[in-house]
């Protein structure tokens, strides 16, 4: 049986956006829900195209709708919702333009400042003109290596007023990492910041950028924003050819008034990035109708988010979660950014924010609840967290002790809202409600209009046993395509490659009796430490550099509620694996890819398994470190390799 942890009230639900859309769809339809989530969900999958276009009228998006709500087509991913429709992204996050608050920034060491809508809009107005004024038009790429500003929100917004594609990184990714991603679609621009700050030391980010721009001959103009409430850094790089600009110089322009122009609903708004697991990162190019539609719905149908709403999510500018924050400033809430270490000088540092700033919505990461349950476990609701009504968490599994937790020592009555999706779809499969309680260890159900479900793996669907989880159906945040990727071959690969013409989404999953669902982890061979997706190929790539080491096989092990990454290696000849050797590999991969890549566990190893055609096979190394079922081992070359990953000592340290 399911444990209850938490209850709507019959009030809160009443005075729900769920319940104003049920009311809306009700009398548009004459169809009765009942305020329960089951009937509305069921109808929303019988009558998607219905659904997205009836919401777009309750949501108030401005733009032009067309009364054709579903053009098919026979591939999955070439269905169109609301053909012919015409928006602009940019105009519908300025959803506002007067004195309230529309973004506040604050630092690790407590630097904040806010902008009010007016600002945000006048702000943007420069960058735009700027942006225009360079020639960048729609369909140009800009590149963005920034940490969580709000120079970073403005650039983006600029962006999409335009018709550009936006793309980022966050500067913790070293400068190949950011190469790796760039140069695949060849920006016109790039905004970089002087430095940035991570756990109190400061890190100076123009030192890549001469590197930057020798591997990316297509950036033209380069702006540079000083970190917020520091002194800026001076560039002494010179640059034939390329034009250098100040954020500051350019703020100092007359603003212009954007004329927004209206777009079609398919046109590319970002391009994304897989976490590069069999080579270099996939370029996931997002079209604007459906992430802005999408979006929109999570917030305010599953998260409740209402005008005038304090939103927060711990989230770098490189995650999908970025996007999912600004966004919600179409639905007219006011968002919080913090940049820097979580925990700096004080564990519960993202809950004193969250007390002073008034937050509604607490976004985090389910790793960050974990921390906190192990750095305080006597919190014992030490924060009033008043206006607190949602607190997110996503990025990996939420533990059944952190579910535990939050209720235990954060806040009483609260939604706590467990969500999954990811980068390829830019939003959630599966999330909250308000008309459902939490359950232990539980996400609540899937989100109105997908048709979620768990396979296995010849297709059938699963109750309360592990397997594939699956869309069955098109939804309006379907990647667009991959960027360079010729008929769609990789696209495909990627999600129809298992299952004809139903979305593989790549993670185990598992449905409850009651709708509520539990991720399992991936089940590809992407690692997913501190539920930050990553790809074995960026280490491979470091590893490989050894004159060391032979050959190497990098896995993820779970590990005390999250994932962490082992890196097993084969010596070459009349080399052994010194403390020193450790720290350097430690190191090289580091500084070439991110913190988040370097291996927690070195273990060297005599051979390393491989299918007949001379493939590693990662998957067969985690499944035998983890005492998991290895399947297709009649594919090995050498299965007897596989005897040396049991019962290693250093795994269960």
């Amino acid at each position: 049986m399911s444990k209850k942890l938490w209850q709507p009230s019959l009030i809160l639900k009443r005075n729900s956006n769920l319940f104003a859309f049920e009311n809306y769809i009700s009398k548009k339809l004459k169809i009765k829900f009942n305020r329960n989530y089951k009937n509305l969900l069921n109808w929303s999958i019988k009558n998607s195209p219905e659904f997205w276009s009836r919401f777009w009228d309750f949501s108030k998006i401005i733009g032009t709708k067309s009364k054709k709500k579903f053009r098919k087509s026979k591939i999955f991913y070439k269905n169109l919702f609301l053909p012919g429709s015409k928006l602009n992204f940019g105009e519908n996050i300025l959803s506002k333009n007067n004195k309230e608050k529309a973004v506040t920034f604050i630092s690790e060491n407590g630097f904040r400042e806010e902008r009010s809508w007016r600002q945000l809009n006048l702000n943007t107005n420069k960058i735009s003109k700027f942006l225009k004024k360079i020639n960048i038009k729609k369909g140009d790429r800009v590149a963005a290596y920034m940490p969580n500003t709000i120079e970073t929100v403005e650039a983006f917004i600029s962006t999409t007023s335009l018709g550009g594609i936006w793309s980022s990184c966050s500067p913790d990714f070293g400068s190949k990492g950011v190469i790796e991603r760039f140069s695949q679609i060849n920006p016109k621009v790039l905004f970089i910041t002087d430095q940035y700050f991570y756990n109190g030391k400061k890190i100076n980010v123009l030192k890549r950028l001469p590197e930057i721009l020798k591997s990316i001959p297509s950036i033209k103009s380069v702006i540079i924003s000083s970190y917020p409430g520091k002194k800026f850094i001076k560039n002494k790089n010179r640059f034939k050819k390329i034009s250098l600009f100040k954020w500051n110089k350019l703020m100092q322009t007359n603003s212009e008034k954007i004329n927004f122009k209206r777009f079609d609903f398919e046109t590319e708004l970002a391009i994304l990035y897989s976490s590069g697991t069999t080579g270099k990162p996939k370029c996931i190019c997002h079209r604007s109708g459906g992430v802005l539609i999408q979006h929109m719905k999570e917030h305010q149908l599953h998260c409740n988010i209402k005008e005038n709403d304090n939103v927060f999510y711990f989230t770098t500018c490189g995650w999908m979660m970025w996007n999912w924050l600004v966004s919600s400033l179409a639905s007219r809430a006011s968002i919080v950014l913090f940049d820097g270490y979580p925990m700096f000088k004080s564990s519960d540092l993202l809950l004193k924010i969250a007390q002073k700033e008034k937050i509604t919505l607490f976004g985090i990461s389910a790793k960050y609840v974990d921390a906190l349950r192990k750095f305080k476990p006597k919190l014992k609701y030490k924060f009033k967290l008043n206006k607190l009504r949602t607190i997110c968490a996503t990025g990996s599994p939420l533990s059944e002790e952190s579910f535990q937790y939050v209720y235990k020592h954060i806040k009483k009555n609260v939604h706590l809202s467990s969500i999954s999706g990811g980068t390829d779809i830019v939003s959630c499969f599966v999330l909250g409600n308000l008309y459902q309680p939490v359950n232990i260890g539980e996400i609540q159900n899937k989100g109105l209009a997908l048709d979620v479900d768990v396979l296995s793996d010849k297709g059938k669907s699963l109750k309360n046993i592990k397997g594939e989880l699956v869309c069955k159906n098109p939804f309006p945040s379907m990647p667009l395509k991959f960027w360079n990727d010729k008929n769609d071959i990789k696209f495909k690969n990627a999600y129809f490659n298992k299952f004809k013409n139903i979305w593989h989404h790549g993670d185990y999953a598992e449905i409850k009796n009651n709708g509520g669902y539990i991720i399992h982890g991936r089940s590809d061979t992407t690692l997913n430490p501190g539920g930050v997706r990553l790809g074995t190929a960026e280490i491979y790539s470091e590893v490989e550099k050894f004159k060391e080491i032979k050959e190497s096989i990098v896995v993820g092990q779970s590990w005390d509620n999250d994932v962490r990454i082992v890196l097993f290696i084969v010596m070459s000849k009349n080399f052994l694996l010194t403390t020193k050797l450790i720290n350097k590999i430690k190191l090289k991969i580091k500084k070439n890819t991110s913190p988040r890549h370097v291996p927690k566990k070195i273990i060297v190893v005599k051979d390393i398994p491989r299918t007949k055609s001379g493939k590693i096979v990662e998957l067969a190394v985690k499944s035998k470190i983890e005492g998991s079922q290895i399947k297709n081992i009649e594919a090995l070359a050498n299965p007897e390799a596989l005897e040396q990953y049991s019962n290693l000592k250093e795994l269960n340290i």
